[in-house]
């Protein structure tokens, strides 16, 4: 949305693409290969939910929210007869450690970007946030690669879990969701339809509902009224992601956004990540 941006929101955009390069390297997707997962896919589903052990499918899908259960369903349960959660979650973080490691030059800052991502993450609150609390579960990595990643998928998650929250509040469905983000102009049908497995009658039926409500137009763009809902989910986003941003400080929040973008802009024009993407993340 339009408009001067938040220091959560800014915060986010610096930091999303040194945890979302975990879906697009190719580590990621070799070390999911070499764990027994036999397709990207599952690999992608067990590893966002691996902390949380063996889940099956409506759990997941209820917390990712975006995804159409049946694509989840592909998954799991069926992914941990072929790889426990520890060995899934364990393969997951040394391949992206690899990844940060060649993509990021050797003298990048990331030490003093785990500290402040990790002073970040203690003033995370988990209430009905659960893939950001089960990852805050997992160990501190010896590595200071892993201590960022690990640290922004912490923050990426506990924000993420309150855009969901944002949302069903405000009476939306995944899918509802996901289309005032197309309506935003963020990212296109192209890129998410097939990325989160909605058939068009699912689709149709969504751009019904949102219509109905006044909510989007004939061309999937949003009206007034739902570029103010849009804005609206935003901004309770943005107040329920405080936390970290009251354990960093204005100053301290400025800091790690100042050393994470030109690592994340690092991470975009070496390909690592397109745009656009399913995240519809920017480059910062």
């Amino acid at each position: 949305m339009g408009g001067v941006k938040s220091l959560q929101r800014r915060l986010w955009e610096a930091v999303e693409p040194l945890h979302a390069v975990v879906y697009f390297a190719p580590e990621t997707a070799a070390a999911a290969k070499a764990a027994g997962l036999p397709s990207w896919w599952m690999g992608y589903f067990a590893g966002r939910v691996a902390p949380l052990g063996p889940l099956p499918e409506p759990p997941a899908t209820a917390m990712l929210f975006g995804f159409a259960p049946r694509m989840v369903a592909r998954s799991l349960p069926d992914a941990w007869k072929h790889a426990e959660p520890a060995v899934v979650l364990q393969s997951r973080m040394e391949a992206v450690e690899e990844a940060l490691n060649r993509i990021l030059p050797t003298d990048a800052p990331l030490g003093e970007l785990a500290d402040l991502l990790e002073q970040a993450v203690a003033g995370c609150d988990y209430a009905a946030r659960p893939l950001a609390a089960a990852w805050s579960s997992v160990a501190r990595p010896a590595t200071t690669a892993g201590r960022v990643w690990l640290a922004a998928t912490v923050l990426r998650e506990h924000r993420g879990d309150g855009h969901v929250l944002s949302a069903v509040t405000a009476g939306l469905r995944g899918l509802d969701t996901t289309l005032t983000h197309i309506g935003s102009g963020a990212v296109t049908r192209e890129v998410i339809q097939i990325n989160r497995g909605w058939s068009d009658d699912e689709w149709d039926a969504s751009v019904a509902r949102l219509s109905e409500r006044g909510i989007l137009d004939g061309d999937l763009t949003l009206t007034v009224p739902g570029i103010e809902l849009r804005q609206r989910i935003e901004d309770e986003t943005d107040r329920l992601a405080v936390g970290p941003l009251d354990a960093l400080g204005e100053d301290g929040a400025a800091e790690a956004v100042r050393i994470a973008v030109p690592l994340s802009r690092r991470i975009f024009d070496s390909g690592a990540i397109p745009l656009p993407n399913p995240m519809g993340a920017p480059r910062p």
